[in-house]
């Protein structure tokens, strides 16, 4: 299970996904569907079969962000989190080969289609977590410990 934080961002967006499905996608699939009904015969009827599905989809995940919202906990910044890993902080890590990563710490319901955000849930953050600059973080992958340096930390305000 994820942990239930999010940042002030993260949750605006998850808020603004509902009421764009809500206000706009629900009702303009609801009229697609109440046209193809019109038309007859429903089991032969390629509108109505795809746009009764798309239907049940958009309540699915409407279902699903109403409850997400009331269950999240909005983390925002806080000074004392100044100068060590904590959620949404941006990080700066390099390895022993001199690879280069950069990422946000955020809440699992962040991360989709973000390729610089890894969820706090993660080994990489869970390694990473409560640590300075200059610190060494061990990570536990499936193909074994990898060791990280941070070069640098810093947070949105």
């Amino acid at each position: 299970m994820s942990t239930n934080i999010i940042t002030k961002e993260g949750h605006e967006a998850l808020r603004q996904e509902l009421d764009f499905l809500w206000r706009e996608k629900r009702p303009d699939t609801t009229r697609k569907v109440t046209w193809a009904a019109s038309l007859g015969d429903r089991s032969e009827n390629a509108d109505y079969q795809y746009n009764k599905k798309l239907l049940r989809e958009i309540d699915r995940r409407v279902r699903y962000l109403r409850k997400r919202l009331e269950d999240v906990r909005v983390v925002e910044y806080s000074p004392e989190q100044e100068g060590r890993v904590f959620f949404g902080a941006w990080v700066e890590i390099e390895n022993e080969a001199g690879e280069i990563k950069k990422f946000r710490v955020v809440g699992y319901d962040e991360i989709y289609g973000r390729n610089d955000y890894i969820s706090i849930d993660s080994p990489m953050a869970r390694a990473l977590l409560k640590k300075e600059v200059g610190d060494e973080a061990v990570v536990h992958t499936p193909g074994g410990e990898v060791l990280w340096w941070i070069n640098e930390i810093f947070y949105e305000k």
